[in-house]
């Protein structure tokens, strides 16, 4: 998996797989370079075994708070954020808000700043009629169901990395939030990507549910008992929490004690780097084709699992959302 499973278990954070952020992307728009594209993916459709199927339907949580954060200047904190909350699903249709928000307000835990876009209509036939927003630049959005497309063997993972060749995911949908943003919005070259789902509390007040920046982290790197404390956390505190037990987990790999440490430094904090003079391929950003989950278990191993050999879905586009439509559900 990637970020799919992230909760303790193999299950979904808050048990609500609408919770569950699986995935963040960050590569150069095909359509024009001097543009960045960001996604984020939430609650997917598939299930592995033991996992029942989830009893919530395509939208997403009207209660939580959906984020993507963007660190400009390398210090692990957000500098610009993109929020967004959602109505209640309402036969078959849900609207959305988006808020922008710079500076201190980046950093609330509340959606914050600048409303840039306001009951827009969710996409959940494969409709794609983009969000136009004109302040405090020309983005474009779009949010809807989509496919999924993360590719991955998730029985040879769970079989001792005996590769089926079987892509898991194929066929299965998430919710996405897709963002087309002029380059000079996100300040320098260099950013840092990551994305958070907070729920209310019957209280009124926010619980981060769910976080990532890096794929296939939590699911595999933290055992049980970890993963919820780790999606409460803030990539800011990661080194101190999470170098000292992940470099010891990469000695047992292999590595030596120096190796193990700076492997583990290139997810710590846990943000997705991306350095936009240079062509996206993680770890430096993320584009949709990278085969992640090839790349961490060798990362995990020092090299002595090979590739699964699997292949990038072939319903992405070369075009604005990216995402391939939504596959056919039972």
């Amino acid at each position: 998996m990637s970020n799919h499973f992230s909760a303790d278990n193999l299950g979904f954070p808050g048990d609500d797989r609408r919770l569950e952020l699986t995935d963040v992307y960050a590569f150069a728009s095909m359509e024009d370079p001097d543009r960045t594209i960001l996604i984020i993916d939430a609650n997917p459709t598939v299930a592995p075994p033991p996992i029942p199927p989830a009893t919530t339907g395509p939208e997403f949580c009207p209660s939580a708070v959906y984020r993507i954060n963007i660190d400009t200047d390398g210090d692990a904190h957000a500098d610009i954020a993109f929020t967004f909350t959602f109505s209640e699903y309402d036969n078959g249709s849900q609207t959305g808000t988006a808020w922008y928000a710079t500076g201190a307000d980046a950093r609330q835990p509340e959606p914050a700043g600048r409303v840039v876009a306001e009951s827009f209509p969710v996409s959940f036939d494969g409709t794609v009629q983009p969000v136009i927003i004109d302040e405090p630049a020309p983005i474009r959005l779009f949010v809807g169901l989509r496919s999924d497309p993360f590719f991955a063997d998730v029985e040879g993972a769970l079989h001792g990395m005996k590769w089926t060749g079987h892509d898991d995911f194929a066929g299965n949908n998430v919710d996405s939030i897709v963002l087309d943003v002029p380059f000079d919005l996100l300040g320098g070259p260099e950013i840092g990507v990551w994305a958070s789902i907070s729920r209310r509390r019957d209280d009124g007040t926010l619980e981060q549910m769910d976080r990532g920046g890096n794929p296939t982290i939590n699911p595999f790197v933290n055992p049980d008992g970890e993963k919820n404390r780790y999606n409460s956390r803030q990539p800011a505190d990661d080194v101190a929490n999470y170098l000292g037990p992940w470099s010891q987990m990469l000695e047992k790999a292999g590595y030596s004690p120096e190796e193990a440490r700076r492997t583990a430094l290139q997810c710590l904090p846990d943000i997705l780097r991306y350095d936009r003079t240079q062509p996206a391929a993680y770890p430096n950003g993320r584009a949709l084709v990278d085969d992640v989950f090839s790349y961490r278990f060798a990362w995990l191993t020092n090299g002595k699992v090979p590739p699964s050999g699997l292949r990038p879905h072939d319903d992405l586009l070369l075009h604005f959302p990216y995402l391939g439509p939504p596959n056919p559900m039972p």
